[in-house]
């Protein structure tokens, strides 16, 4: 049997190769890619892609991009790199196999429009650690922490630039005054339940560098319904 599985997603216009048992995305990257609603030209950074996903879903709704993704696990960025390929979009999205803390020497071609990133949502010393390492490192903050991803964002993205993330709903006072630390103003939150008779577990932000206080709270997003299928407002979030 493969170590890996090639999965058809919305429609059959992505194809995504994943590791059977180590990391997998989730539907957290799906809302993410939705929220963070690219415009054409637009230069935008995805820190920690993954199998690359997010890029995926960002360059099929919008072809006049440019995307770097990040991924330091060198396993996720090959694939990355193999899932860009297999969707012909090697035009438009870039894998860098490195540490975002070092972005800064790899990228010279200016600061980036739009910055997304779904990082680990748990501390390193909080919850029962994975295992498999590649899940682990997902998760948890054992290589870069919620810091590490928000003084990337400041020194990549230009000013009035804008920064999406979704993390744990539990960690909300965390992320907001970490992004006003680096001068990423929140612009946005809305909260991510998975039935209306949940609490929220994700919060999805949008922030601006150097942008203006004035924080909008959007109605919630609940993702299914009693039956077990997604939401009206969800369903939308699947179609390119």
């Amino acid at each position: 049997m493969s170590s890996y599985t090639t999965d058809s997603f919305f429609d059959g216009k992505i194809r995504v190769m994943q590791a059977r048992r180590g990391y997998r995305f989730s539907i957290d990257a799906v809302l993410l890619a939705y929220h963070a609603a690219p415009r054409p030209g637009e230069k935008i950074l995805d820190l920690g892609t993954g199998c690359g996903i997010i890029a995926l879903i960002l360059a099929s709704r919008c072809a006049d991009l440019k995307i770097y993704a990040v991924e330091f696990q060198a396993e996720l960025a090959e694939l990355a790199t193999a899932n860009v390929r297999q969707n012909r979009l090697e035009e438009i999205i870039s894998v860098l196999p490195t540490d975002m803390k070092l972005l800064t020497r790899q990228i010279t071609s200016g600061p980036f429009d739009l910055i997304v990133s779904n990082p680990p949502f748990y501390s390193s010393g909080s919850g029962r650690i994975n295992p498999d390492s590649q899940r682990a490192i997902a998760r948890h903050e054992i290589k870069a922490d919620l810091a590490d991803v928000l003084q990337t964002t400041r020194r990549m993205l230009r000013t009035s630039g804008r920064f999406v993330t979704i993390f744990s709903a539990e960690r909300t006072a965390d992320l907001l005054s970490q992004m006003r630390n680096e001068n990423l103003e929140p612009k946005m939150i809305r909260l991510i339940h998975s039935n209306r008779e949940s609490d929220a577990k994700l919060i999805l932000v949008e922030g601006i560098k150097n942008g203006r206080p004035g924080l909008k709270v959007v109605p919630p997003l609940y993702i299914y319904e009693e039956t077990g299928n997604y939401t009206a407002d969800v369903q939308p979030m699947f179609e390119l």
